[in-house]
């Protein structure tokens, strides 16, 4: 659909300035015949007010897709997660740089009503808003869901909580390992006979961001048929509890309380790390077939005709006694022996590597998992790069990780129309700042 056209309207920041403002509005950015890489975001605008990490991510993955994304941050010390470290590029953030590429960076003072105003303008020049605080508080400056409803009838309001915007913990604040723990998945994560044990990555929070990427996804298209924007509620609590999947089932349909099992699987055995000579490795045998390539590998066909060992129903019965056998048996040779000897026999099978061991593996090569890009200030960095990659169009020309309010001006300017001296005053004023590297 084409782009509408522009309308230039008259804001008041002030009693001291008037300035001149276009307003786009436009739907879902329409297919363009003749160009040349097209992605499916082009021309789709993201106004980001999330820190840390789940808002950050799906819109890093939004960028990754071709859209705009404006990211606002705090005047001088911006994104929470910039200060987060060791480690640091010499003085930014490995956190930071590793969830924020493709963005540009905008510093406003959201205290300051001047600021949120400045906000309530960008949301009418933009197709997505989202946005990561305690549920009320932004309604307090101005900047709700129904607040920006009313100048931006269109846009998709993306908001991210730790429990949902409505509900008897919906005011409590939310972190990963705290939704984590609420949730159950901490429950049932850890060693068998051990204590409760954090991911050692926040998935709750990644879980929670690649909801939110998909939920905005299906915004754009809801209002692609309707014309309408609307308010998508994403919180930690619910991706969770959702990707419990059939822990959760055990426990609603039979009543099955879940608890931890380290590497192995509940429901299917061999399916677990071993202790091997110099490391670790994991045997997946999801079907009796499968168990018997591991006996043969194992020179142990005897179990795969034993008895009580014939059916999964059966080595699940019988644990302790097969593991005991099979743990015995890969302690004697090295990982990448029994790597080897796996090599053919339709068994998964792999080992359990160390971070480093994972970026030297061929096939993370292959798939382009490694980005790198030249840092305005850190230099060359490298980062994980998009797990989902498409036929007809690439996202491997990423812009870095931007520096707080690095693209303020610009911002203000190319999208608001704002005159130098208007620009000037909310500088002097502190309302917004412009980092030197511009």
């Amino acid at each position: 659909m084409a782009m509408a056209a522009v309308v230039r309207s008259t804001v008041r920041l002030g009693p001291v300035y008037t300035v001149r403002i276009p307003r786009a509005r436009r739907l879902c950015a329409s297919t363009q015949p003749g160009k040349g890489v097209v992605k499916p975001l082009d021309g789709i605008r993201v106004l980001d007010l999330t820190r840390v990490l789940a808002g950050p991510f799906a819109s890093m993955i939004l960028g990754d897709l071709g859209a705009e994304v404006i990211k606002v941050e705090k005047p001088g010390s911006g994104d929470d997660t910039r200060s987060w470290g060791p480690p640091f590029v010499g003085k930014e953030s490995t956190y930071f740089l590793s969830i924020n590429r493709n963005k540009k960076s905008i510093a406003v003072n959201l205290k300051d009503p001047k600021g949120a105003k400045l906000i309530l303008e960008l949301a009418e020049v933009c197709d997505i808003l989202m946005e990561n605080y305690l549920p009320g508080k932004l309604g307090q400056m101005g900047l709700g869901y129904k607040d920006v409803q009313k100048v931006a009838p269109r846009l998709i309001y993306c908001s991210i909580s730790g429990y949902g915007q409505t509900g008897p913990m919906s005011l409590s604040p939310g972190y990963d390992s705290i939704a984590s723990a609420v949730s159950g998945m901490m429950h049932i994560t850890g060693p068998e006979d051990g204590e409760p044990v954090r991911p050692g990555v926040a998935m709750t929070d990644l879980a929670t961001g690649l909801y939110t990427h998909g939920a905005i996804m299906a915004g754009l298209l809801q209002r692609q048929k309707t014309g309408r924007g609307l308010h998508i509620d994403c919180n930690l609590l619910s991706s969770q509890v959702a990707c419990l999947t059939h822990i959760a089932a055990n426990y609603l349909n039979v009543g099955k309380e879940a608890k931890r099992w380290g590497t192995a699987h509940e429901s299917i055995v061999p399916y677990q790390g071993f202790k091997t000579q110099d490391g670790y490795i994991v045997v997946a045998a999801g079907n009796n077939k499968q168990f018997a390539q591991v006996c043969e590998v194992l020179n142990l066909r005897c179990l795969s005709g034993d008895p009580k060992f014939k059916t999964n129903m059966l080595r699940v019965q019988n644990r302790k006694e097969l593991l005991t056998i099979l743990a015995e048996k890969f302690s004697e040779k090295s990982t990448g022996e029994w790597l080897g000897k796996f090599v053919g026999t339709g068994v998964p099978c792999g080992p359990i590597n160390n971070i480093q061991r994972v970026f030297s593996d061929p096939q993370v090569s292959h798939n382009n998992l490694i980005l790198k890009m030249d840092h305005p200030t850190a230099g060359k960095i490298a980062v994980p790069g998009p797990a989902v990659w498409y036929s007809d169009f690439k996202s491997n020309m990423p812009t870095p990780p931007p520096l707080i309010g690095q693209h303020t001006v610009q911002v203000l300017r190319d999208l608001l129309g704002y005159r130098d001296d208007t620009i000037q005053q909310l500088l002097k004023a502190g309302t917004v700042s412009q980092n030197e590297v511009q």
